[in-house]
């Protein structure tokens, strides 16, 4: 989203607003999805590690990844503007529901959004002397999976474009079961 709100900036900025018109589709998409999601993930569960709301903001964003699939599927590859910017609505709907599970989940300096507050507070974690720097492990290795993760994305895309979006919904697919899994055997 930062990304969305440069490109409108610089649009607004050389007054093209008719330029900016997907950046707004994407932010509209998102806040209305991250309100949803906090409300979602709010309304239930306690102080659990994993709480039950989580996986009901991660199984509405599966909902999400799969009309994205069904409207790349039938548009294809390269849709028209009105399907483009209904499947950007879709992702970031998506994005904004991830968002708001990350949110709630708490885990300090963590988020699946804001990479470049992880990336500050990891380069300031380890720029302090002495104790405090706590979380410079956490961070680094979530930083890393993140580039890892996108270049292994990228790389799929290329290699099986017509069939990517599978991959979004498989993944989230995976964190709700060993979610779900991990939850029971707490228990």
């Amino acid at each position: 989203m930062t990304g969305n709100l440069v490109l409108l900036g610089i649009a607004i900025g050389q007054g093209q607003l008719a330029g900016s018109v997907r950046s707004v589709i994407a932010l509209a998409g998102f806040a209305v999805s991250v309100a949803i999601g906090v409300r979602l993930t709010a309304g239930m569960g306690g102080p659990a590690v994993w709480p039950l709301s989580v996986t009901l903001a991660l199984l509405v964003e599966l909902g999400l990844l799969a009309a994205f699939l069904a409207g790349w599927e039938f548009t294809g590859d390269h849709p028209a503007t009105l399907a483009l910017d209904a499947l950007v609505v879709l992702s970031a709907g998506a994005m904004g529901m991830q968002a708001a599970a990350a949110r709630r989940l708490q885990v300090t300096g963590v988020t699946t959004v804001f990479v470049t507050g992880m990336l500050t507070s990891l380069i300031a974690d380890l720029a302090m002397v002495g104790p405090g720097r706590s979380h410079w492990r956490l961070w680094g290795t979530s930083l890393i999976c993140l580039v890892i993760g996108a270049a292994a994305g990228a790389v799929l895309f290329l290699a099986w474009r017509p069939s990517a979006p599978i991959i979004s919904i498989v993944l989230v697919g995976a964190v709700i079961a060993v979610a779900t899994i991990s939850s029971r055997n707490r228990r």
